[in-house]
């Protein structure tokens, strides 16, 4: 242990020299780190921390001053003769600290300084694009890139729930199946290929009920579930003959059933659902026609590929699991939550899971269950365990249900239906002493949920609110083409912005269709908006044969509840990182100013690699952007394979530009 330095010039402070080298060294990790984040921090938060780091080397130099100025005045006691404290025999290694401090602050302005390591779309503020248009009217210049061809083995690779990196995390709870997205410097800077013998997919509403086999040549399921008839293979395609766990009779008897019990899934009160652990998502693609639009929610497993599977039959889907970590869905949203024998373990861990699902239903929105323990008394058999076993689970998931102010609305043979109260006594109940579970008081937003921890708590709903609940939201369609009150809890945003906004899609897509003719027939049916704000885009094709995925980015304005209280179905995001899907999923992407809001904090070309890797061949990236970023885009455009061509918006005077941009098919030079 190094003795302590008494500093005469501060004599508050006293120092060891194992924490002045570690001081000395952090003006150098300090800055270095900007770097490593500057793709997740904006422009004023990396000021602060390089300020920061600049306040540490001031006051580490000081530390520097004072040493040396403390062996001086061991050196002049010496001359007169008087004895130097014990630890003046240490004293001369301030003569090396002096130097270290000197060599970090030099190493670390080497390391920060390399060329290109920051680029100035990185750190600089948004763009004001009429400012820029002033100085400079020909745009950002960019030189051309190429990016080369991934491994053939990278041709299902979802960077964010990539299966070679799972050992890295915990098993508890499934965590490693979460999203946990490469660093910067593990990103993939190459095209995604498509396996070999991929071809254009099968148009809806055919797509509904096969597939090529090529285009997720995937046989586990096949192979494990052929007597429960999820698909089946049958020369080059996969068949769905619309089979599950659940639905011996097929999935349209099973929704049948399920129709009987809540008589709202007929008459259009309920709208939006969400399917926890989908299988091939045949029980969303059912209620398609049924008028009901339904997230099919799945991880990466053992399954392989069930996402996969929905997204290339044109059903909504979404790779995701209830883990350790809030679904990237506002609170009071769905209408209806499903899980047919999805193997979630509801009455563990406190029933937090349940607690997930209580928070995303909106309030009088139905939690469906079919399978353990639902039915034990008949089925127990067949789940190798006991009927008591089983009474006991049932019991206890009853108990944890009504603690949290579900109550049971329905049930009959394998599925049990439970509605979510919107009984504001109910919720007061929960105040009581020694309640389980407790209201949620941490001060997390309801709607907090890109990376936000489950809380073992009751989210409850804001019943200020008159439209709210299910019983009071207007029924499907009406409800789309009214403005919801939750709008008001957007900053900025009232009934007015939302008559205008829609307004102006209309508008906008008529003009769309005249330059993308496709746009409308069977050829677009997965959609994508990546930067929405209430779903004008998505509610003007509504009579379209597509449905759309709507994208609100964490960091902008929460808009994604007004999105659902319109019957739409969407997820938060962050365009820094990966999305939740595999590759080649989509057949149109539409941006309005993305890159403009955006790329002061997400690399341009790390978005557009991602863009590509989630289209399908053929597919289309409509991106409406400042005229200030369009030639860039096209640039890197080029290097991903794309033909693009700019157009004039709506207004022939508007400063924005169209780029419509089309991912060619191509194969790997690897395979052939």
């Amino acid at each position: 242990m190094l003795p302590y330095i008494s500093i005469p010039y501060l004599p508050l402070f006293t120092i060891s020299l194992p924490s002045a080298f570690q001081l000395g060294f952090q003006f150098k990790g300090s800055v270095s780190s900007c770097r490593v984040h500057n793709s997740v921090h904006s422009f004023s938060e990396q000021i602060t921390h390089i300020f920061s780091a600049g306040v540490d080397f001031v006051w580490n130099y000081v530390l520097c001053i004072n040493l040396w100025g403390q062996e001086m005045k061991y050196k002049d006691e010496n001359k007169s003769g008087r004895q130097p404290e014990k630890s003046s025999r240490v004293v001369p290694i301030g003569i090396m600290f002096v130097v270290l401090c000197g060599f970090s602050f030099y190493l670390g302005g080497i390391f920060c300084s390399e060329k290109n390591k920051i680029s100035v779309e990185q750190v600089s503020k948004p763009v004001d694009t009429r400012e820029a248009e002033k100085t400079d009217s020909s745009a950002i210049q960019v030189k051309s890139v190429s990016f080369p061809e991934c491994s053939a083995d990278l041709q299902d690779y979802t960077p964010c729930t990539d299966p070679k990196r799972w050992m890295k995390y915990g098993r508890h709870r499934l965590t490693f199946m979460e999203r946990h997205c490469p660093p910067v410097f593990d990103r993939k800077e190459c095209l995604i290929p498509p396996p070999d013998g991929y071809k254009e997919p099968i148009r809806w509403p055919k797509s509904r009920d096969e597939c090529w086999y090529r285009n997720v040549p995937y046989d586990w399921i096949n192979k494990q579930k052929s007597n429960q008839h999820w698909l089946r293979k049958e020369g080059e395609k996969f068949y769905f003959p619309g089979g599950g766990t659940m639905f011996p009779n097929g999935v349209s008897a099973y929704v049948d059933l399920m129709q009987n019990l809540i008589p709202g899934m007929k008459d259009g009160t309920v709208r939006t659902a969400i399917d926890t652990g989908c299988g091939v998502a045949s029980w969303g693609g059912d209620l398609l026609d049924r008028g009901v639009l339904t997230v099919s929610l799945a991880p990466r497993d053992n399954h392989e590929a069930q996402v996969q599977f929905a997204l290339e039959r044109g059903i909504p889907a979404i790779l995701g699991i209830i883990s350790t970590q809030r679904l990237p869905f506002p609170s009071n949203s769905f209408d209806m939550a499903h899980c047919s024998r999805c193997l979630i373990p509801w009455t563990e861990f406190g029933g937090i899971y349940l607690l997930e699902v209580h928070r995303i239903l909106r309030p009088g929105g139905f939690w469906v269950l079919s399978g353990p323990p639902i039915n034990y008394q008949n089925r127990y058999i067949g789940w190798n365990t006991t009927i008591d076993e089983q009474k006991s689970v049932y019991e206890k998931l009853e108990e944890i249900l009504t603690s949290m102010c579900f109550k049971i609305y329905n049930k009959k043979d394998d599925i049990a239906v439970w509605q979510k109260s919107s009984d504001e006594s109910c919720y007061k109940q929960l105040d009581a002493p020694d309640n389980y579970p407790t209201k949620c008081d941490d001060g997390t937003e309801p709607d907090s949920a890109w990376y936000t921890p489950l809380r073992p708590c009751v989210v409850v709903p804001n019943l200020n609110h008159k439209k709210l609940s299910l019983e009071s939201v207007p029924k499907w369609p009406e409800r789309l083409q009214e403005a919801p009150d939750r709008i008001v809890d957007v900053k900025g945003s009232h009934v007015s912005d939302f008559k205008r906004d829609e307004s102006k899609w209309k508008n906008r897509i008529k003009h769309y269709k005249t330059l993308l003719s496709v746009l409308g027939s069977d050829k677009i049916r997965n959609v994508m908006d990546m930067n929405t704000r209430y779903g004008g885009f998505a509610a003007s094709l509504i009579d379209d044969p597509l449905w759309v995925m709507n994208v609100v980015s964490s960091y902008a304005p929460n808009t994604l509840p007004v999105v659902y209280d319109r019957g739409l179905i969407g997820t938060y995001h962050d365009w820094c990182e990966a999305f939740s899907t595999y590759p080649r999923t989509y057949d149109l992407l539409h941006l309005d100013g993305l890159f403009t809001s955006e790329s002061h904090r997400c690399e341009m070309k790390y978005v557009l690699l991602e863009m590509d890797r989630i289209l399908r061949p053929n597919g289309y990236a409509f991106m409406r952007e400042s005229s200030y970023f369009v030639d860039k885009i096209a640039t890197i455009a080029k290097g991903l394979r794309w033909d693009c061509h700019v157009e004039d918006t709506e207004d022939v005077n508007n400063k924005e530009k169209i780029l419509i941009c089309q991912k060619k098919l191509w194969y790997s030079q690897q395979n052939s």
